[in-house]
């Protein structure tokens, strides 16, 4: 969800990202309201494209709180112009997704939101004399915000109805088809439904010379391929065990060791975080910014006196899946695998996708070289 994102805010625990397809509708905006009312109307265009963020943004939280309520926090949201895709803990996501009366729920939560919105949109209008605009030719124009507002919430609320995953209605068909196949079997089925749309809308689009439709079936692909990279990686993550990714040869501290001596081992090795080893035992972890930051505020001290002692470990056998929501959710960028509690390796995020892209590499040479025999 990093890639191609801006960090926006944090709201109530929820991580708030803007995806750079927002930058597109930016472009294409002021393309077509430059073309007929020239440079004066640009600042009318960050405004219309700050209530398509406000729409979607809104959107969102409605399928927060919801998520919430029902016992699914949401982690995070990334921000597209046609509605947002949200992050929860994929086995949470999983659970959640196989029940299809509360998927339902969720899902309609957005919408509610958006038809809300337009709701009191069209009662303002109304109250000022001013419904009549509804119905120009152009719905969305930067010649009348409060017009434009009202049907950019209709146009979110229709297009996230469609069954096109990942937006509204496609998640209630990809719960719908979980009650009767595997859960990632059923992702799969819908995310080739959203290309399907995607498609669609842009051929549609071309044919018609309509470029709003040409829009929307990018942002619907941008969206599916999103969500399917992150069905991919939790399916790898599920089939790797730990001792198939660990770091076998890394450097540990013992809290005996100087802030300066950790400092120096670290600027000669390639990790950022270590595990503290005393007498075999693993006794806490502590990462390269720790120490400086220590060094920094308080001088030269002992790394038992900065290091954390509340960290997870692994096991060699369990699953890089298992290890990483560990990682995740307690907010962690190291896990040590242990052995007979005997220290025998460490994961951290520093090498996590690095070496899954290694993995994935050499299975698919493996497969190869066995296919040519």
């Amino acid at each position: 969800m990093r890639n191609w994102s801006i960090f926006t805010a944090r709201l109530g625990g929820v991580e708030v990202r803007i995806h750079v397809t927002f930058l597109a509708l930016l472009i294409f905006l002021l393309a077509v309201e430059t073309s007929r009312g020239g440079a004066g109307v640009i600042p009318r265009v960050f405004m219309l494209s700050g209530l398509v963020l406000a729409a979607v943004l809104l959107h969102e939280i409605g399928h927060a709180v919801v998520s919430e309520r029902q016992g699914f926090p949401i982690k995070s949201i990334l921000l597209l112009p046609m509605g947002g895709l949200a992050m929860v803990d994929p086995a949470v996501q999983e659970e959640s997704a196989r029940n299809l009366r509360r998927e339902i729920f969720i899902a309609l939560a957005g919408p509610l939101v958006s038809a809300i919105l337009a709701g009191v949109t069209l009662l303002v209008l109304v109250t000022m004399g001013m419904a009549h605009n509804l119905w120009l030719s152009a719905r969305v124009t930067t010649a009348n915000l409060a017009t434009s507002f009202f049907w950019i919430n209709i146009c979110i609320l229709v297009f996230n109805l469609l069954p096109a995953f990942p937006l509204d209605g496609g998640r209630i068909l990809r719960a719908w088809l979980a009650q009767r196949m595997e859960f990632r079997r059923a992702t799969r089925r819908a995310v080739n439904l959203g290309h399907l749309f995607a498609g669609l809308f842009m051929l549609a689009g071309a044919a018609g010379n309509i470029p709003w439709l040409m829009l929307a079936g990018s942002f619907i692909f941008m969206a599916t391929q999103i969500e399917e990279r992150t069905v991919m990686f939790q399916s790898v993550v599920d089939a790797v065990q730990m001792e198939d990714i660990m770091l076998t040869e890394f450097s540990i501290l013992s809290p005996a060791d100087t802030l300066e001596d950790a400092l120096h081992k670290a600027v000669h090795c390639l990790q950022d975080d270590f595990p503290v080893v005393s007498g075999g035992d693993l006794v806490g972890v502590i990462t390269r910014q720790i120490i400086v930051d220590r060094l920094r505020s308080e001088g030269n001290g002992y790394v038992q006196g900065a290091m954390s002692k509340a960290f997870e470990i692994a096991s060699r056998t369990e699953t890089l899946g298992s290890a990483f929501r560990k990682l995740t959710s307690r907010g962690l960028s190291l896990i040590p695998v242990v052995d007979q509690e005997r220290l025998v390796g460490i994961v951290t995020l520093q090498h996590l996708m690095h070496s899954m892209g290694l993995l994935a590499e050499s299975k698919r040479l493996k497969k190869q070289m066995e296919g040519q025999k």
